[in-house]
């Protein structure tokens, strides 16, 4: 059995895995950063304690204080909003947390004998897609999340490519148009700034600022600044022309990422999550047609292996699940 962490800047939810993905046990509280690494930390011991709470029959094997037990605990596996290094278990840097700098594993085996480790958010939600979800089984994987921005892993030969500084998987941040639009990395033109729901609000306001006759503009009560993905997919389905073109020059945007992956790493398949994947049916067909149409190995038709696109499965267990399996992948 292990346990698997996912550490948000809101939330920080656990849960006791087993060694095929399922999920025995869970546990959450918000985060609390109010005293800075302290809090962050006990947070963690508090979700912790509640997945090895003594009526449960759980411990992580060599805990302190728990008796008696059923199961011993193998690992601890926590996902981290940032950059970690994996070898030493220090946090390099995460900017919504007070962690950077902080070596996370030392600091909790001060409660815990069991071996810690730590991995990217992004890249532990990956590997658990490899081990139970849209990849599951799958050698060479790369996972995509729509959010806020755009979120990425690298599954290799079964395990996650970290890179020479941990920082490896940064998908949102490859430049597809040159001078674009200004992105929160300091960049201009990222591909976050346009597959991302933010980068999709950003171009319906666009739009909409030149198209009063929209149907989104009576969605969102005559206030553009209200216009989110939900309604815009909405108006999309419903047949609005400006919401057509911008949920197509989205699309176009996300295939042109997912194209240079495919060229750059081709590999067996790519799964697509976060929120606006819950979409996922609106606009498969046309990113898929898109990406035939594009992709290098368009000249190599009578190949019978191309990567697959597919929606990812596990929602927000991937994380907690891929933290868990950093003990054993």
């Amino acid at each position: 059995m292990y346990i698997g962490i996912d550490l948000g800047g809101t939330n920080t939810a656990g849960a006791i895995v087993d060694g095929s993905g399922v999920i025995i046990k869970r546990a959450g509280r918000p985060t609390d950063t109010s005293g800075g690494e302290k809090t962050v930390v006990e947070g963690i011991v508090r979700v912790c304690e509640e997945l090895l709470d003594e009526n449960h029959n759980y411990e992580v094997e060599g805990h302190y204080d728990l008796q008696p037990h059923n199961y011993a605990m193998h690992c601890i596996g926590i996902g981290i909003p940032g950059t970690v290094d994996g070898d030493s278990g220090a946090v390099v840097f995460t900017p919504n947390l007070p962690l950077s700098g902080v070596n996370l594993a030392r600091e909790l085996k001060k409660q815990y004998a069991c071996p810690i480790f730590l991995g990217n958010d992004a890249n532990c939600a990956a590997l658990g897609e490899v081990v139970a979800g849209g990849a599951k089984g799958v050698k060479d994987a790369v996972l995509i999340t729509l959010g806020t921005g755009v979120g990425g892993g690298v599954i290799l030969g079964g395990k996650i490519h970290t890179g020479l500084s941990g920082a490896a998987g940064e998908l949102g941040h490859m430049v597809i148009s040159t001078g674009g639009r200004a992105c929160g990395c300091g960049r201009r033109g990222c591909w976050e700034s346009y597959a991302s729901a933010s980068g999709l609000i950003r171009t319906a306001k666009e739009y909409m600022r030149l198209h009063k006759e929209s149907s989104l503009w009576e969605l969102c009560g005559g206030y553009h600044e209200k216009v989110d993905g939900r309604l815009i997919f909405k108006a999309y389905r419903d047949g609005d022309r400006v919401a057509e073109q911008v949920v197509e020059r989205y699309v176009r945007s996300l295939a042109a990422g997912i194209v240079n992956i495919i060229n750059m790493l081709e590999p067996e398949l790519i799964c697509v999550g976060g929120g606006i994947s819950n979409e996922w049916d609106s606009f498969a067909d046309k990113l898929q047609s898109i990406i035939d149409r594009e992709k290098y190995t368009r000249f190599s038709p009578q190949s019978a292996s191309h990567t697959r696109i597919v929606r990812a499965e596990l929602g927000n267990d991937a994380g907690i699940i891929g933290a868990a399996a950093l003990g054993y992948m």
